[in-house]
């Protein structure tokens, strides 16, 4: 199943405003993740391939809508998240209950995760600190965006492997 079309333009802002650039590098980002799931049926997007982890490209769907999820608008906005996939008895049901909802919609959930974190930082300053602490500090949007950048590229390199395992695909 394609999930997501590579578009043209698929690149990252190498000279300009931090933002756009910032903005850019996260786009990217979250695009790879579904790139790295296209071609694969939901039984495949289940797949725990490394005996010793949990982690399935599903998972990682689930776990970066999370992410999202607490980032924008918990932390940054101070919205009170109806968090899609995190139980109190199991703060890592979203790479656990992988039936608990299709693979549609768990990527409409994604999918809205980003609009709605999207809209939280539109308009907003770069050094516009949050509503809401994490460990005990304010962090800025910059902060936000850099952090992300970071979680998915790290878990891209997660799905990198995953993928490999799966079918043999590398590469995007």
């Amino acid at each position: 199943m394609e999930l997501f079309q590579v578009p043209d333009n698929r690149s990252v802002i190498y000279v300009g405003e931090e933002r756009a650039q910032l903005e850019s590098w996260l786009t990217v980002h979250r695009e790879t993740l579904l790139v790295k799931c296209n071609g694969l049926d939901e039984a495949q997007m289940k797949q725990r391939p490394i005996a010793t982890s949990d982690l399935s490209l599903l998972g990682l769907i689930r776990h970066m809508t999370y992410v999202e999820q607490v980032w924008f608008e918990r932390i940054f906005t101070g919205v009170d998240v109806i968090e899609y996939y995190k139980r109190p008895d199991d703060r890592d049901a979203d790479f656990h209950d992988l039936d608990e909802l299709s693979m549609l919609e768990v990527l409409a959930n994604f999918e809205h995760a980003i609009e709605v974190s999207d809209d939280c930082a539109r308009g907003q300053d770069l050094a516009t600190t949050s509503t809401s602490q994490w460990r005990h500090r304010h962090v800025d949007l910059r902060w936000i965006y850099l952090h992300m950048i970071e979680e998915y590229a790290r878990h891209n390199g997660h799905a990198d492997i995953i993928r490999e395992l799966i079918d043999g695909v590398t590469g995007d």
